[in-house]
């Protein structure tokens, strides 16, 4: 609906960080544990009071590295496979005590009325991508992952809730934010990401082109296309060690916006607008605190979504 806020959750991002950043002595009555569920309560709690959104979306990884992005690059998220040599399909190498926990976050997300949305073959970056760019609005994207700084748009009201000092502490990501943090445009921050690389992705980046060198070239050339040929071009004056980096890496540089670029056109068909909490959403909710042991953060999630 125009004019709406929409709040968008990285989904995995913060549930790593629930539980990476809680103990895991909270248990569920059968010892196991909860910490990630009850800390992901938390933040959409913590996240629905201070932003208030009209609608929402918990954006799902159903594709981690998706295969497409892999035959681009074959590195691409390599490091996070469970077993280096497993067949089809790749497991994200992902704690035991957390992978028990995500069907409970997914239960606890569909009681209170956060549709969960993904799409075959994508990651959630791409999800978010899309619902970010096609919503008539203002879009709150919250997620530690800077890749997603790209979609940071103050015309359109796009900016990122980054916890750069964890979840208590939100950075709010505008092109102020980006240019002061980069020295870069938040629409160059993909080609940015691409010639710096990033080894969590497992992308290589240009030999010897660090963030500096990056922002520099970007602030000269515009893009990667005004970047690569001004390397191509004897004349330009392009540093002798980076101009060779840059046409070494030609085979990398032509794949690799494809595989950094969030998608934007999904053909994502769902209603994420928030709806009053019912009798029905409360008694579910009391179940499944009780059976997990999930206590006052469910009930904090709950009054968040049922305010004004």
């Amino acid at each position: 609906m125009p004019g709406q806020k929409l709040l968008l959750l990285d989904s995995a991002s913060l549930y790593f960080r629930a539980f990476f950043g809680m103990p895991d002595s909270l248990r569920a009555p059968d010892g196991t544990p909860v910490n990630a569920v009850r800390g992901m309560l938390d933040f959409v709690a913590t996240l629905v009071d201070t932003t208030r959104p009209s609608a929402i979306a918990a954006c799902w990884d159903n594709d981690w590295r998706p295969a497409w992005r892999v035959e681009l690059i074959p590195s691409y998220k390599e490091h996070r496979v469970e077993a280096p040599k497993a067949t089809e399909p790749d497991v994200e190498e992902t704690p035991d005590l957390l992978d028990v926990q995500v069907p409970v976050i997914a239960r606890a997300l569909q009681i209170l009325g956060i549709p969960i949305v993904g799409a075959d073959g994508y990651e959630a970056d791409d999800v978010i991508g899309t619902l970010a760019t096609t919503w008539d609005g203002p879009v709150d994207i919250v997620t530690g992952d800077r890749d997603l700084f790209q979609l940071v748009d103050d015309d359109r009201g796009v900016r990122v809730l980054y916890p750069a000092k964890g979840m208590s502490k939100l950075e709010s990501v505008d092109a102020a934010w980006v240019r002061e943090r980069y020295g870069i445009e938040p629409r160059q921050y993909a080609d940015f990401a691409v010639l710096r690389g990033d080894p969590s992705d497992g992308l290589p980046g240009v030999a010897g082109i660090g963030e500096k060198t990056a922002a520099s070239l970007l602030a000269s050339y515009g893009d990667l296309d005004g970047i690569l040929a001004a390397a191509a071009d004897r004349h330009a004056k392009v540093a002798p060690r980076a101009r060779a980096n840059l046409l070494a890496s030609a085979d990398y540089l032509a794949v690799a916006p494809r595989v950094v670029e969030v998608v934007r056109d999904l053909p994502l068909d769902v209603d994420l607008t928030l709806r009053p909490v019912s009798s029905e959403q409360v008694r579910e909710m009391a179940e499944l605190a009780e059976a997990w042991g999930l206590g006052r953060p469910a009930e904090r999630a709950l009054t968040a979504l049922a305010a004004p």
